[in-house]
């Protein structure tokens, strides 16, 4: 009899199961698809070539994550690389606000009127932000806070809404630049906890960076696969579980899954029939002929670049998605640049480039053409540049990745108190009905990202058992 069979092997899944392993438990995967990766995956989508990620594509919370730290993934293959500049934030009048490594440089975008404001909210966090990181990733009640102070002050302040911090500024840039940091998440700009949203981005930005993996996202799945092989796990591919029954004994179960599907799979019935999922996404990966046309000149160095024109027309995007139930007319999208950093991306002088905008959940129609326009405002004649286009909305990704229920690539609402408890309200959230029986996913806490701590913590919870039984 195994110790412990994961299902699912997206980073969560296959982190926890490294984390079993390492400890000396019998571990094997279970994952549906032909490859690991779940939301780390890269194909190539369009051309021959052009490596695309269908889902997770820059890594700022990965490259700051307690649980990958504390991995030989470097030896497995993993490199993060860094463009010139983390993140910009391009206006139409063709400047930018950026968020660099360096907080003076991130002010200084601002303005001189928030420069200052900017430094006093950032700069007290900055030096304490590895044990910061990993305090409030490992909560709930799966490690003693280290730095409780710290925590608290960050606490106090993140857990207001973004638009309280953002009232501080004065000026339109640093207000859209951090209102672009809360959509991350397609969370409302006025919701509970929003600011802590924003707080993070920037900080993990100005200590690690907001990195590629060189290769793709599927470089930090391949690598936790290596790794747990090494430590003499097993994994088993193109398998689907449908029951309990499809897996071979074991002393626990852990599922990298949505609550949805663990609950059809184990007969929990309604367990979890409180659990909201939040608005999906189109996104269009694209093969182009060159680099994005950007007419802000810190746009063309940066490896993500967010598309606002300003606060407000971002707020209005995340309520049409959210709250209205439409697509939004100008949406607010993230890109990423991979190849402006990574020439293993695409053809010498051709470029990947991965965008999406949000949508209600479930939405079947096409953004295409509402997205081309709105990059259009601050790259023009970027269509020109596009050689083949691979388009996905909620059924796609739901289809390639079922733990987007709907299109939610977050795997569950970022919003209301579900933003700190989740999957529901629990001591124990990696727990279920039944004691052999745990859940891993980016439903659980910290949430989404590819950070692999949501297996981490969970890892924590069945180790406890299995060495009590």
């Amino acid at each position: 009899m195994l110790d412990a069979v994961v299902v699912g092997a997206g980073p969560n899944g296959l982190t926890a199961a490294v984390e079993l392993a390492r400890r000396g438990f019998s571990v094997a995967v279970f994952e549906a698809r032909d490859t690991v990766g779940g939301g780390a995956r890269t194909e190539e989508l369009t051309l021959p070539g052009f490596r695309h990620d269908p889902c997770a594509a820059a890594h700022p919370l990965g490259i700051s994550s307690p649980a990958f730290r504390a991995l030989p993934l470097e030896r497995y293959g993993l490199e993060w690389l860094h463009a010139e500049l983390p993140m910009a934030h391009p206006f139409t009048d063709g400047s930018a606000a950026v968020l660099s490594r360096s907080v003076a440089e991130t002010a200084a975008s601002f303005g001189p009127r928030d420069a200052g404001t900017y430094r006093r909210l950032v700069e007290p966090f900055l030096p304490k932000w590895d044990t910061l990181v990993r305090d409030f990733m490992s909560l709930p009640l799966t490690a003693l806070p280290r730095d409780p102070v710290t925590l608290a002050r960050f606490g106090m302040a993140g857990l207001l809404p973004s638009t309280w911090l953002t009232s501080r500024f004065r000026d339109e840039r640093a207000k859209t630049l951090f209102a672009g940091l809360v959509a991350h998440v397609m969370a409302p700009l006025s919701g509970f906890a929003t600011g802590a949203v924003g707080l993070v981005f920037a900080l993990a930005a100005h200590a690690r960076g907001w990195p590629v993996a060189r290769g793709g996202s599927q470089s930090i799945s391949d690598a936790l696969a290596a790794y747990l092989k090494d430590l003499g796990g097993e994994i088993h591919t193109d398998y689907e579980v449908k029951r309990l029954d499809d897996l071979p004994p074991a002393r626990a179960y852990v599922f990298d899954t949505s609550p949805t599907a663990l609950a059809k799979i184990a007969g929990f019935g309604n367990y979890y029939e409180n659990f909201r999922y939040g608005p999906g996404v189109f996104k269009i990966d694209y093969a182009l002929d060159g680099p994005v046309p950007w007419t802000a000149k810190e746009a063309r160095t940066a490896g993500t670049v967010q598309i606002g024109a300003d606060s407000t027309e971002i707020g209005n995007a995340l309520r049409a998605a959210s709250r209205e139930n439409r697509a939004p007319d100008k949406p607010f999208m993230i890109t990423v640049q991979p190849s402006v950093v990574d020439p293993t991306r695409a053809p010498a002088g051709k470029h990947v480039f991965w965008a999406y905008g949000h949508v209600p959940s479930g939405w079947t129609g096409d953004l295409t053409d509402a997205l081309e326009r709105q990059l259009e405002r601050f790259a023009p004649d970027f269509r020109d540049r596009v050689l083949a286009r691979a388009t996905a909305g909620p059924p796609e990704l739901a289809a390639r990745n079922a733990n987007y229920v709907g299109g939610d690539i977050g795997s569950g609402a970022v919003s209301g108190l579900q933003i700190l408890l989740r999957p529901k309200l629990s001591l124990s959230p990696y727990s279920t009905p039944h004691p052999a029986v745990f859940i891993c996913s980016s439903a659980t806490p910290p949430g989404p990202g590819v950070h692999g701590m949501s297996g981490h913590n969970a890892a924590k919870a069945v180790w406890r058992r299995l060495r009590q039984s």
